[in-house]
C-alpha cells in the first residue's frame, strides 16, 4: 500500500524545491539544540506546593440506582427521566437520540 495523495494540495513545480543548504539558511541555527520542556503534548500539574502524599483517596461506587440507567451510545449513567428509548442494544438516552 502506497501513501494516501491529497489531490487537493498545490503542487511544487521545480523552482519551488529549494536544497536543504538554502533550508537551513533560512531557519536560525540558535533553535537547534534547545528542547521545548513545557510543550502542550505533555502539560505539567503542579499542586502548588502541597504534600498530598499522606493523603488517603478512597472512592466509594455505588451500584446503579433503580431510577438510573447507563446509555448504551454515550455510556453515561442517567436518570430515568433522561430516557428516550430501548433500541436492539439498551437504552438510549434524549441527547444521543436527538
Amino acid at each position: 500500500m502506497g501513501m494516501a495523495t491529497d489531490y487537493d494540495a498545490p503542487r511544487k513545480t521545480d523552482e519551488d524545491t529549494d536544497s536543504i543548504q538554502a533550508l537551513q539558511e533560512r531557519v536560525p541555527d540558535k533553535m537547534s539544540g534547545v528542547v521545548d520542556v513545557d510543550d502542550a503534548d505533555n502539560p505539567g500539574f503542579e499542586l502548588g506546593g502541597s504534600d498530598l502524599s499522606d493523603l488517603d483517596l478512597d472512592v466509594v461506587v455505588l451500584p446503579p440506582q433503580a431510577d438510573e440507567f447507563t446509555c448504551v451510545n454515550c455510556f453515561l449513567v442517567k436518570l430515568q427521566s433522561q430516557f428516550d428509548h430501548d433500541t436492539k442494544l439498551g437504552p438510549l438516552c434524549s441527547e444521543c437520540a436527538a
